[in-house]
């Protein structure tokens, strides 16, 4: 199963050099660059990890793709997203949120529905791998 996630989920894995020209489109348009990673990507975790701090001062893609080059040797078995954040309103909206590393073997929910009293239906989501 393939996990679908943000933008360009449903295209193949983006290239570096995709990667590169996204990061650049979020600087020239002034958003703060961010990258998370976690190995649970269930749609209800929001919470991922951060690597490091969000970049807001930094103005150039070769120094967001080093921290990712750095985050994916750390988690090569984890999923890694770029956030772009954009404060011009004085506070932090994402403005683009993109995979940019998977595990090797991607987990699979299976989701389980029970009947239970009147017409109420409970509703179990495992993952299994």
């Amino acid at each position: 199963m393939r996990i679908t996630q943000g933008c360009f989920s449903f295209l193949p894995d983006l290239s570096d050099d995709q990667i590169t020209a996204q990061i650049e489109y979020c600087l020239r348009n002034e958003w703060a660059i961010g990258i998370e990673y976690s190995d649970d990507p269930h749609p209800r975790n929001t919470y991922w990890e951060m690597w490091g701090n969000p970049m807001f001062d930094l103005r150039d893609a070769a120094g967001v793709m080093m921290e990712l080059k750095a985050c994916r040797k750390a988690f090569p078995n984890f999923y890694i997203r770029i956030n772009a954040f954009d404060s011009t309103r004085g506070f932090e909206t994402v403005r683009m949120s993109f995979l940019v590393n998977r595990p090797k073997v991607e987990p699979t929910f299976k989701v389980t529905r029970t009947e239970v009293a009147g017409r109420t239906v409970n509703i179990t989501m495992t993952t299994e791998y």
